[in-house]
């Protein structure tokens, strides 16, 4: 009795031994004397007691790893940049694990090359360019080490999924002396968005003024047209009337130049009725009068000659 509990207990424990348990997301690498021999994946698995042995456990998900290191410009500027990076196995082939397992000796081995390659390709893309042109370039610097750093990390079975530079900073006296560039053409971009403004200002003031002198102009020329234009009609109407009267009075027989000693006198009365202050100087003697008459009685002669038709000729 004792014997075969002896022998159930050794074939229990033999059983146990051979039991394997690989969590999913993993694979795991066995080994028999050293020498790789087969890839586990996950959930329950057997394995050769005491021969074949786990070497490696490897992850089949996604890893991310934080970088912090520092860059030199042509211009010899410290740049310090934290970046992240997310890669994972390739897949989880035979061949790809394998090449995952016996790469490095242990995973610190493997985040130490990994950190120094990617910090080795920035340092080298920066040591061509100025200060002035990381911080606009981070999608291309992104990008030149995206491409040397996948095509490594292939060679070693992994993937790069994802390369992000989070910050780029400068040492404190750079950023300080950016400060006061940006500065300085900030106040040159207001002095010269406010020297356009003003310079709108007074040419849009110009124009205004221009087109008020203009209008004004318009305005005052079209009055002068019709104050014209009503002095020819009064002069035109007052002909019209001395030239009836006229007619009137030599078809009746009496002397026309009792309309202009009419008009002469009325000239008298609106003179002295609406003068506003103003002088005006006026001979008004008896020969002063009758030379007027005389004057204003051969206009009166005249145009009556004009007015007259010429004779028909038979």
């Amino acid at each position: 009795m004792p014997t075969m509990l002896i022998v159930f207990i050794a074939l229990l424990a033999l059983i146990l031994l051979s039991l394997v348990t690989v969590q999913q997301g993993t694979a795991a690498v066995t080994t028999i004397f050293g020498k790789y021999n087969r890839t586990l994946g996950p959930g329950l698995n057997f394995r050769i007691p005491f021969i074949e042995r786990i070497f490696k456990r490897i992850s089949i998900q996604n890893r991310a790893v934080e970088l912090t290191f520092q860059a030199v410009t042509v211009d010899q500027a410290n740049v310090h940049f934290t970046s992240l990076l997310l890669f994972s196995v390739m897949d989880s082939s035979e061949e790809t694990v394998k090449k995952v397992a016996f790469r490095f000796v242990t995973d610190r081995d493997f985040m130490a090359t990994l950190s120094r390659t990617v910090e080795g390709s920035i340092r080298a893309f920066v040591a061509t360019k100025r200060q002035q042109e990381v911080l606009s370039l981070r999608r291309e610097i992104t990008d030149a080490v995206k491409i040397n750093v996948d095509h490594m990390l292939e060679d070693w079975g992994f993937h790069l999924i994802d390369l992000q530079i989070n910050d780029i900073t400068f040492d404190e006296e750079v950023m300080r002396s950016m400060s006061k560039v940006v500065a300085s053409n900030n106040l040159k971009a207001a002095a010269e968005n406010e020297g356009q403004a003003l310079l709108i200002t007074k040419t849009k003031s110009a124009e205004a003024e221009g087109n008020a002198i203009k209008i004004a102009a318009e305005a005052e020329r079209e009055a002068a047209r019709m104050r014209g234009q009503a002095v020819a009609l009064f002069r035109e109407e007052v002909a019209k009337g001395m030239s009836q009267a006229a007619k009137e009075m030599r078809d009746a027989s009496l002397d026309t130049s009792v309309i202009l000693f009419s008009m002469w006198t009325e000239a008298l009365k609106n003179f002295t009725e609406h003068g506003k202050g103003n002088v005006i100087f006026l001979d008004g003697s008896v020969d002063g009068m009758q030379k007027t008459l005389k004057e204003m009685m051969s206009l009166n002669q005249l145009e009556v000659i004009k007015s007259t038709p010429p004779p028909i000729k038979k």
